[in-house]
């Protein structure tokens, strides 16, 4: 046998054993079952449509021209002179030309119609979702509600979900492929995605960041049942549950390390609990460094404006009534140094609520 058919069966084996294993794939991006995902199926294929049509062009003139001018094929033109054609030229430039500025065109519409915070319209109340990453297990807490749950969230069909999103660990990503979008979750950080179910049915969602030891088992269902009755169902049966989500040593004791953790359910949680993991990261960074400058300004303030009143005095008019203006002055410094010393405390409680209501905003 020679050399030639040898690597010609091992070429063969080889796109057998390939497409054997590519048949294991499920293809859920090309499978969605809502509205962001067959956005972006619609968009997946269109851009790959457009590149198609220089690739395959490519392949078939390189297969097409190792044929024609192989060795055995004696009435091929023979140009070892040739070296330039305009027209081909014109080809080469011109089609790529229109594809990148039809993608461009496709990208920026794209880019802000299926923007992940950007909320979805719908005449239906959407549902709210704070999503926590935590090692190895996704943690989904309903704030309006006052439930939680791991690994497993639901919602009804034809029903917006708006997912707020952050870590309790290292960078994360969370990701429904038959729903669409992917969005990072990020300690001390929160970040937005909005989905919707058009059918009914069990999807499966998984980490798309690598994460560490037990990231192949950080996987979750995300449920959407069939009206809002199946919902208020497994709402009844999440509150059935002994067991509670109410204080951050209730969540530390959850957030500890575990691998392949099953589905479990709070049948009360922490509205805030998903601002108060956020603002963990901050510390008391926020209004800290504030305190001394504030406090040296506003008695500044209240020097230079006691200065300048008392300076302004002379100015005022006769003799007699220096001594009324001086003591006016001194009584607007004393004032002023109240007021600004009411607002340095006013700006001190602010910047000690900052960080939380950050974190809260919707």
């Amino acid at each position: 046998m020679r050399l030639f058919d040898v690597k010609r069966g091992l070429g063969a084996l080889l796109l057998l054993a390939t497409a054997s294993l590519l048949s294991g794939c499920d293809m859920a991006l090309m499978s969605p079952k809502g509205q962001v995902g067959m956005e972006q199926k619609s968009l997946i294929l269109t851009a790959l449509g457009l590149m198609l049509i220089v690739v395959v062009p490519v392949i078939v003139m390189a297969v097409a021209f190792a044929y024609k001018y192989r060795a055995s094929n004696t009435s091929a033109t023979y140009a070892p002179d040739w070296a330039h054609s305009n027209k081909i030229e014109a080809v080469v430039w011109t089609v790529p030309v229109i594809i990148i500025v039809i993608l461009a065109v496709i990208t920026w519409k794209t880019s802000h119609s299926l923007d992940p915070y950007k909320p979805l319209e719908s005449d239906v109340k959407p549902v709210q979702v704070d999503v926590i990453s935590l090692d190895w297990k996704w943690l989904f807490v309903y704030p309006e509600l006052g439930i939680a749950s791991v690994n497993e969230l639901a919602f009804p069909v034809n029903t917006p979900v708006n997912f707020r999103v952050t870590s309790d660990t290292v960078m994360n990503s969370f990701f429904i492929p038959q729903l669409g979008g992917q969005i990072y979750a990020m300690a001390g950080m929160q970040t937005k995605l909005h989905l919707i179910a058009n059918e009914a049915g069990e999807y499966k969602g998984i980490s798309g960041g690598y994460s560490g030891a037990g990231f192949s088992g950080m996987k979750f269902k995300a449920i959407a049942t069939q009206d809002q009755a199946g919902f208020d169902a497994w709402v009844a049966k999440v509150k059935a549950s002994s067991k509670a989500l109410s204080t951050m040593d209730e969540f530390n004791a959850l957030a500890k390390k575990s691998e392949n953790h099953p589905v479990e359910y709070f049948a009360s949680a922490d509205p805030k609990l998903f601002v108060n993991i956020i603002n963990k990261f901050m510390g008391g960074m926020s209004h800290g460094g504030h305190a001394t400058p504030a406090a040296g300004s506003a008695d500044h303030e209240g020097m230079n404006h006691e200065a300048m009143n008392h300076d302004a005095a002379p100015k005022a008019g006769a003799m007699d009534h220096e001594g009324m203006n001086h003591e006016a002055s001194q009584e607007d410094a004393m004032e002023n140094q109240a007021m600004n010393h009411d607002a340095h405390a006013g700006h001190m409680a602010m910047s000690a609520d900052k960080s939380v209501k950050a974190g809260s905003e919707e």
